[in-house]
């Protein structure tokens, strides 16, 4: 494979408009196809219960007065919906902002565990350490620098609150009703033990299961500063090995997390 060059990355990333890109003969990246990785924000994009959703308010939308055509809209939203991205600082006292994690640490090779058969049979499955080593003992080790993805099969579900959260219900008392797959702490606490990542995603709300409520894969990784890419779409077209991942996030000063645009390169 050509080397993976961050700037060239960006500039490409700058230029592409559609979901699917596939790089021109000139690129390091030919031979090879980008796949968008987000959810589109919308008035269907799904929010922790506890959170306020997207809104977008049209502020013009048509001719103006001087013969031209104008379009601008202003939106608001929690920094923890759709596909986000949460800094350390979210469950890790002192620890780094969404503006404080460099951009090299979320852009690496990519390394998907499929646990799609066990998660889409049991809502609230975990994925192991037992996963984690099988998926190694075919592929070989995890390796150094990696954004891990986890790919459970709920983004099938996106935007179905009821299949995809397990509730449609919004307030506090909905969150006992959460139901979804999430990484098992005995699996966080062997990642950042036995190997050194970048970042952890997956296609669920959270990255800790929907019925947790100690957050403890929230805890034990952000103590070690690797954020969580969460509600990350499309993984099922990512091959085990062999894709490189672009996670950018809004750099929002002081923020626990934001809106992430995801992608990734995957060579032919």
């Amino acid at each position: 494979m050509k080397p993976f060059l961050p700037s060239t990355v960006l500039g490409l990333l700058a230029l592409s408009g559609s979901l699917l890109v596939r790089a021109d003969d000139a690129s390091p990246f030919a031979g090879g196809r980008w796949i968008d990785l987000t959810h589109a924000f919308s008035a269907e994009t799904l929010y922790w219960p506890t959170a306020a959703g997207f809104v977008l308010e049209q502020e013009f939308h048509g001719q103006t007065e001087k013969g031209y055509f104008y379009a601008a809209n202003r939106y608001s939203a929690s920094e923890h919906g759709g596909t986000h991205i949460d800094a350390p600082i979210h469950f890790a006292a002192g620890h780094k902002t969404v503006d404080q994690l460099a951009p090299d640490q979320l852009i690496g090779a990519g390394v998907v565990v499929d646990v799609s058969a066990k998660a889409l049979s049991a809502a609230d499955y975990q994925v192991s350490v037992a996963d984690l080593q099988a998926w190694e003992k075919k592929h070989g080790e995890i390796p150094k620098g990696a954004i891990l993805l986890l790919n459970t099969g709920f983004a099938r579900h996106w935007p179905d609150a009821q299949k995809y959260l397990g509730t449609v219900e919004k307030g506090t008392n909905a969150v006992a009703k959460l139901h979804f797959p999430g990484l098992h702490p005995d699996a966080a606490r062997w990642l950042v033990r036995e190997r050194t990542l970048k970042a952890v995603g997956l296609d669920t709300a959270s990255i800790d299961y929907g019925q947790s409520t100690l957050f403890e894969s929230h805890r034990i990784l952000f103590e070690k500063d690797v954020p969580a890419l969460e509600n990350v779409a499309a993984l099922e077209q990512l091959p085990p090995t062999g894709a490189q991942v672009v996670a950018l996030p809004m750099k929002i000063k002081g923020g626990s997390g934001g809106p992430l645009r995801i992608v990734a390169w995957v060579p032919k």
